[in-house]
């Protein structure tokens, strides 16, 4: 699906966010307008920004408050993927080097430090202490599921529940953060927020279960990472646990001490990657994202009479068909 074309109702919109985002990220310190145009260049989509204007197209219209919730939710956003970056000595982000890979990892970490701040700033500066409240506990959360993804990386012993605790904490927040916000910019009721902020929820859920089989299945140039950087990093995802289900004992074990080898050569990961293919890992997993988006879709259905609904519908099968 071509996310540019579900997203042309609001492509005006878009461009008029885009001139305000980067108004938003104007500095006096010149290594840091740097780094700030550099990541910039480097950005995705932008779906977390697309959810908040979209949201708000649902319920009524976007305005310039749908634009501040906006470029807070991307500013959090990129400030997470450094810092993500940092953590995992990540080399590379979208297919080019990560801002830790250019400018180190000192930098990088108070790059991101500046993005929470400004963030945060924003709501502050604009009176938005509704949008503060949602952002601060996003941040907390990302946080909690970042430190349990690090906790599970080193024991290797993650189940199913806990694989989706771990990914509603670190990716499905921030998507349901963007759909309150939305809403919050339209004045809703507590009650649309909650029901929209579980659609966002489990788009989350569904993008990062996607997000996950591409370890198992794209080429870092698509995807701009290599394939097989989870293993390197000793995270057990999804289409992996699955197969780890459909497998013996000694197949487990085998595939575990593998893994539990810091120095991970290329030949193992290709042999890991087969094997979650032919124990059916990747088309579980993918079942399991479909099941998520069909989810959301059905708590869509519970908001009445707004026509933008249909786009949001159309986000929830893009992130579940997408190839990067």
């Amino acid at each position: 699906m071509d996310f540019d074309k579900i997203v042309e109702p609001i492509h005006d919109e878009l461009e008029k966010f885009e001139i305000f985002y980067k108004s938003q990220l104007d500095s006096e310190i010149p290594i840091l307008n740097t780094v700030l145009n550099y990541m910039t260049k480097s950005s995705g989509k932008r779906l977390r920004s697309v959810l908040v204007l979209l949201t708000s197209y649902l319920f009524g219209e976007i305005t310039e408050r749908s634009f501040i919730g906006a470029s807070m939710i991307e500013i959090l956003h990129n400030a997470t993927l450094i810092h993500d970056d940092v953590v995992d000595e990540a080399s590379e982000r979208r297919g080019l080097l990560s801002v830790n890979a250019v400018w180190r990892n000192k930098v990088a970490v108070l790059v991101g430090d500046y993005l929470l701040a400004k963030g945060l700033m924003i709501s502050l500066n604009n009176n938005e202490f509704d949008f503060l409240h949602v952002i601060t506990n996003a941040v907390k959360t990302i946080s909690e599921g970042e430190l349990l993804s690090i906790e599970a990386s080193r024991k290797l012993d993650l189940s199913e529940e806990k694989y989706y605790e771990i990914i509603r904490k670190k990716t499905a927040v921030l998507l349901k953060a963007s759909c309150e916000i939305g809403a919050i910019a339209t004045n809703q009721s507590p009650e649309i927020i909650s029901q929209i902020g579980e659609y966002g929820e489990k788009v989350g859920m569904a993008f990062q279960i996607r997000d996950d089989i591409f370890d198992y299945t794209q080429t870092s140039k698509i995807i701009g990472k290599p394939v097989g950087n989870d293993l390197k990093e000793r995270k057990i995802t999804l289409p992996l646990i699955y197969a780890l289900n459909n497998s013996t004992n000694s197949e487990v074990k085998h595939i575990l001490h593998l893994i539990k080898n810091k120095n991970i050569s290329s030949k193992d990961i290709a042999y890991i990657i087969g094997f979650v293919k032919d124990k059916d890992g990747i088309a579980q997993a993918q079942a399991k994202a479909e099941s998520f988006s069909e989810s959301a879709i059905e708590t869509l259905d519970a908001i009445k009479g707004f026509e933008a609904k249909n786009l949001l519908k159309e986000i929830s099968f893009y992130v579940i068909n997408r190839t990067k």
